[in-house]
């Protein structure tokens, strides 16, 4: 990549050709630590590889030891069965994360890559046994304090420390990231999901061209949390105002660090099994089909009014100290025009009321297609939306059946193995199936409302492959985690002049 760039400067090549010399791989090599030799034991286990770079530290099978580790200075792996939203502030503490459950579409998965924190998840052979206070991986017993190196690129785990390598990115790397923009053009923009303003500030430095996902209930993490649950359980106004409050100063930091860009605030879709795991009564035997999104806005309208208000308070407050706030609201997991409108008439009314406070700004309000039913009433969908993201994660878990909490670790090295699958559906877009979904629902769309804006925000967004399929297709821009962006600006502009065809 330096020499590509070297070479351009000389006057050896165009830019074009620096471009197409440099693969995403190469780019992605720069921004993730690596081992630096071997640690001191063998591969113990594999999993999923969830989240790129090494990480090597001590075992901490709970949130106190994670904690306890960093008050003295020590880097902390943390080991689970799996990961909920009252597990951030161990996350957020720790240098690698490894659970027995999961796939890349996990909670574990999605924060760990939002946070750019190595993750290996779904690491079957993994139990952890929290009375007697010990982890296992098969016959090998692990306790707090163990040393153990994790590689998230490749998806395995090591017994014993090792020496992990710094990151350094060259300034080479943007000088090509500009042209490949340059290449690309208007034709496909390179968004974030991003949920808080310190996520937004690194999307922002590698070149987000705003943020494509603000998944609002990550707001409510760690010490936060019950506030969400006492808004969702029925805790009346003060709850609701508690909620308001909250996320108008989370969206005001976050509009500030995109200040001039567009951010998409994605309303509430909590899966009630992670959120509020100590209410029975909520319980669901499928709580990933069960209430979300917006069937939750519909069943409880308070609190997607409660976040209109927020999104409104924020963009009040950006303008009054001279900011530009372009802030989009996007109701989540539709399967119908009819249930849109619904839902959107609930944000409308708000939105309406606070004209005033918005200082010319207009709202637009989209929605999300992953829902198959949704991806084949598009133009539906579409004719009661501002703008549309293709919510791919979703997509693929229904239009395969295959949970993205349970399946990858399972059944898809032996799927891929044996030829079953070309490659894992949640890592690199299934054409065949949700290709089709998501390319005949962006024709049938534009074919009715030519110039509406539709983006993808799942997982694909940061993946090459995926990234050609999509531009292929129609559409207008991807949005991944912040540390996938410049290889996603790479990927998009060889989408568009053609490397790889």
């Amino acid at each position: 990549m330096v020499a590509a760039v070297r070479a351009v400067e000389r006057g050896d090549i165009q830019r074009v050709e620096a471009v197409r010399r440099v693969s995403p791989g190469d780019v992605e090599d720069l921004l993730h630590a690596r081992i630096a030799g071997d640690p001191a034991g063998p591969v113990a286990a594999r999993g999923v590889a969830a989240s790129p770079g090494a990480a090597s530290g001590r075992v901490c099978l709970s949130v106190e030891a994670v904690l306890d580790a960093e008050d003295r200075g020590f880097p902390a792996v943390y080991v689970r069965p799996l990961t909920t939203p009252a597990d951030e502030v161990a996350m957020s503490a720790a240098t690698g994360i490894v659970t027995a459950r999961g796939g890349l579409s996990s909670h574990a998965a999605v924060i760990a890559r939002g946070w750019a924190i190595p993750a290996v998840v779904g690491v079957e052979t993994l139990t952890v046994d929290d009375v007697a206070g010990v982890a296992r991986l098969g016959d090998i017993e692990l306790r707090d304090g163990d040393p153990i190196t994790i590689d998230g690129s490749a998806g395995t785990v090591m017994l014993g420390a090792a020496t992990v390598g710094s990151t350094s990115v060259p300034a080479e790397l943007f000088t090509l990231l500009g042209w490949a923009d340059e290449l690309r053009g208007e034709r496909l923009g390179v968004r974030a999901n991003a949920d808080d303003a310190a996520t937004a500030r690194t999307a922002r430095k590698f070149g987000a061209a705003g943020v494509g996902l603000c998944r609002t209930e990550h707001l409510f993490l760690g010490e936060r949390l019950p506030l969400l649950q006492r808004a969702v359980t029925g805790g009346g106004s003060a709850a609701l105002d508690a909620l308001t409050e909250a996320q108008v100063e989370d969206l005001t930091e976050l509009l500030e660090a995109m200040d001039g860009l567009p951010v998409t605030v994605r309303l509430l879709d909590p899966p009630l099994h992670e959120f509020l795991p100590d209410h029975p009564d909520l319980a669901e035997d499928n709580p990933m089909l069960g209430v979300r999104g917006a069937r939750l806005g519909v069943l409880r309208p308070e609190l997607y009014r409660a976040q209109t208000r927020a999104v409104v308070g924020a963009v009040a407050r950006r303008i009054g100290v001279g900011g530009d706030p372009w802030v989009q609201i996007m109701v989540p997991l539709v399967v119908g025009g009819a249930e849109l409108a619904h839902v959107r008439a609930v944000v409308a009314h708000e939105l309406s009321g606070a004209a005033g406070r918005l200082g010319g700004k207009v709202v637009p309000v989209g929605a999300m297609i992953e829902t198959p039913r949704s991806a084949l009433a598009a133009a539906e969908v579409a004719a009661q939306a501002d703008f549309l993201s293709v919510g791919t994660n979703d997509l693929t878990q229904m239009t395969f059946g295959f949970s993205r909490d349970d399946v990858e670790a399972r059944i898809m090295r032996p799927y891929v193995e044996q030829g079953l699958l070309d490659a894992n559906p949640f890592e690199t877009l299934d054409r065949q199936g949700v290709g089709r979904l998501v390319a005949d629902a962006v024709a049938a769309v534009r074919s009715t409302r030519s110039g509406i804006e539709i983006g993808v925000c799942g997982e694909h967004g940061g993946d090459p492959a995926s990234i050609a399929f999509l531009a292929a297709a129609g559409i207008d821009y991807v949005s991944c985690s912040p540390h996938r962006v410049p290889v996603a600006r790479l990927s998009t502009a060889h989408a568009v002049i053609g490397v790889g065809r």
